[in-house]
């Protein structure tokens, strides 16, 4: 599937706004797949895909979640989390998209795992500093991104826990897992 066919697909079920945002996230994607070697194709289609099912009605996935025996705590954390596991399953199901690689990096763009592919990283990555992104510490994290992928995740990670801490909300498991896992430099298992 070339570039703008994967692009006409996902454009059909995102806003204008978040269709815009995944055109950044690819062209992100991209770049940091060129410069720490990662396989750009793979980077460009998980980027595309990333956001397939944000705007699928939460009752949509929280069926899915429950019948394909996805985590179930994800149930119990905020519904922001969804769209990744659910966007993987359906563009494996929908799309026909089977390379486990960029279905993973799809799954994971929300919460991370421990031990992270560099397709895994690259997408988190690009996702939270693409151009339209425009919040505090979004620029401390592209400036790592030039240099570093991991220290350009582990700020990202960070800010978002901190971001989570402040405003009283619970913070996923496998968000926590994450962070710890690469400051410990994989030593968690």
């Amino acid at each position: 599937m070339n570039q703008n066919e994967a692009l006409s697909i996902v454009k059909e079920h995102l806003t204008e706004r978040r269709y815009i945002h995944t055109v950044g996230v690819m062209e992100t994607a991209i770049e940091l797949a060129k410069r720490f070697g990662v396989d750009e194709k793979k980077a460009e289609l998980a980027a595309i895909f990333h956001d397939y099912a944000k705007f699928r009605p939460k009752e949509e996935m929280k069926r899915i979640i429950i019948k394909e025996q996805m985590a179930e705590d994800l149930l119990t954390y905020n519904t922001e989390l969804w769209h990744a596991p659910v966007g993987a399953y359906l563009v494996e199901r929908e799309i026909g998209i089977k390379d486990q690689d960029v279905l993973n990096a799809i799954k994971y763009h929300t919460s991370g795992r421990v031990n992270m592919t560099m397709l895994d990283k690259v997408i988190y990555v690009a996702d939270y500093i693409e151009p339209g992104r425009k919040f505090p510490g979004v620029d401390d994290v592209r400036t790592l991104a030039k240099e570093d992928l991991d220290a350009a995740l582990i700020q990202a990670l960070k800010n978002t826990i901190s971001f989570l801490m402040k405003q009283n909300q619970a913070i996923y498991p496998d968000t926590i897992k994450t962070y710890n896992d690469l400051v410990l430099g994989g030593k968690t298992e």
